[in-house]
């Protein structure tokens, strides 16, 4: 029986290059190109015993990997590409005060109290009168801890 995934992929780090070159001839059919680095081998290895052992990336992982990738490309904010994206027809729901804040959540924008905004930050400042970031304050990215411990010194 073979060794398990697991203690394979704590082996690699430890194996010298020649090593990971069979390995790599195993994996791929064919040697790796002479310029390729060992510590860029272990992980692109490491991804293929992965890939083999529990099959490849969903097609929705796939596509926000293309996503990701072309928003680095374009070289815009990629915090902006890895922001959880909230599907039209959500209803986000935050209480503030005594008071429930209905909004719904639509195609290009968000809907509150009949009116329509472009974003939550919009909102979040019409409800508390100070402003906040709109998805921290419905709930939807939590605080960073880089954040808290600024707060705190």
């Amino acid at each position: 029986m073979p060794d398990p995934v697991e203690k394979r992929l704590a082996a690699l780090p430890t194996l010298n290059k020649a090593a990971l070159c069979d390995l790599w001839k195993q994996f791929f059919h064919s040697p790796p190109s002479s310029q390729l680095r060992r510590d860029l081998m272990i992980p692109i290895l490491s991804y293929r015993m992965q890939e083999q052992a529990f099959g490849p990336l969903s097609a929705r992982a796939q596509e926000r990997l293309r996503r990701l990738s072309r928003a680095f490309e374009e070289a815009s904010d990629p915090t902006a590409a890895g922001a959880p994206r909230i599907r039209p027809g959500t209803r986000l729901v935050r209480q503030w005060g005594n008071q429930v804040h209905l909004v719904n959540v639509q195609t290009n924008g968000y809907e509150y109290q009949g009116t329509r905004y472009q974003s939550l930050s919009e909102i979040a400042r019409l409800i508390t009168g100070t402003r906040w970031s709109g998805p921290l304050f419905f709930g939807i990215k939590r605080e960073s801890a880089s954040a808290k411990s600024e707060e705190v010194q």
